[in-house]
């Protein structure tokens, strides 16, 4: 079967075969008139290398959005480069707290309404501060989770900084 094409309003044909999902992260970011690319890939289990490699991007330019807690129990975002993890210790002290541990799947999915493997931190159920490491904010662009399995987001640090405020932190460390 050929692939439906369209005109766009500039006139140009539009190939309509690859439909992407509607989530609440593009229903957020376009409400913001936020500008981002819509990607997809063959999702096989959840983790950043998977979608660097569907996408054919590199792992430092994927973007993990964890959900983790504070000691008081309040849920946080953490958004990691692919090929990093989070040293807990130091974004503890950077957001002044004791002690700082990645909720569990339930809460994870509760907080964000998102299952994991598709957690987006845009339109998330509950508000929450969202911390990402300063060198994604100085990335030309990168890729993260669009809200559902398999579904990622091209976005800059400039339009990413105009859908969440971002405090910036510096809790990188190489994967184990």
């Amino acid at each position: 079967m050929a692939p439906i094409t369209l005109n766009d309003s500039a006139g140009e044909s539009v190939n309509m075969s690859k439909r992407f999902p509607v989530t609440s992260a593009t229903t957020y970011l376009d409400k913001l008139e936020i500008a981002y690319e819509k990607h997809s890939y063959d999702y096989q289990r959840k983790g950043s290398d998977v979608a660097a490699e569907g996408l054919g991007v590199g792992l430092h330019d994927v973007v993990k959005t964890l959900i983790m807690q504070r000691d008081d129990g309040e849920p946080i975002v953490v958004l990691q480069h692919g090929d990093m993890e989070v040293s807990l210790k130091d974004l503890a002290r950077q957001i002044g707290v004791k002690g700082v541990q990645p909720c569990d799947v339930k809460d994870a999915q509760r907080h964000t309404g998102y299952l994991v493997g598709g957690i987006s931190p845009f339109g998330t159920k509950r508000q929450m501060p969202v911390y990402a490491e300063e060198t994604i904010l100085q990335m030309p662009k990168f890729y993260i989770n669009g809200g559902q399995r398999g579904f990622i987001l091209e976005i800059t640090p400039t339009e990413i900084q105009k859908a969440l405020k971002i405090t910036p932190v510096k809790v990188a460390k190489a994967q184990n």
